[in-house]
């Protein structure tokens, strides 16, 4: 219940506990809220048991923590039935990532060598004038506008 609640917070609660109820009415106030967690405690187990009854013995391997869905896509995941490992395994992104670059930096350095060929361009730039249109492209060559997509 209490996984994520780490030492200096469980301090800071007791001082506050202290401070507020006082040292002589502390223990009863500890006392009730004990006994008032155990009951809800036994009013779930019970509430529990009474579905469990209810929806009867097709029911049985029933969990209610499956109902959480993070729980019930990771308890169905883990069965692997549809092959989604070898999938998973055989897909490498860093792997297509760096062919990826690789491509971007090869048309790179190719545009800015048949560049600096052609016309003079500032030393050591090395970037690529994106306000430019390329040389020899036609209006022929850009794909079609579609005002849907934008």
């Amino acid at each position: 219940m209490f996984n994520d609640v780490g030492p200096l917070e469980l301090v800071t609660i007791v001082v506050i506990a202290v401070l507020v109820f006082g040292p002589d009415k502390l223990p009863k106030v500890i006392q009730d809220i004990t006994r008032t967690i155990r009951k809800i405690r036994e009013f779930s187990e019970s509430a529990k048991a009474d579905i469990r009854q209810e929806l009867g013995p097709e029911f049985k391997d029933f969990e209610f923590e499956d109902l959480n869905p993070k729980t019930f896509v990771r308890k169905h995941l883990d069965n692997d039935e549809l092959g989604l490992k070898e999938i998973r395994n055989g897909f490498d992104l860093k792997k297509e990532m760096a062919e990826v670059t690789d491509a971007v930096n090869s048309r790179e350095a190719d545009s800015a060598s048949s560049s600096s060929s052609s016309s003079p361009s500032s030393p050591g730039s090395g970037r690529i004038d994106m306000t430019k249109k390329p040389e020899g492209s036609g209006d022929d060559d850009r794909p079609p506008f579609d005002a849907d997509a934008t």
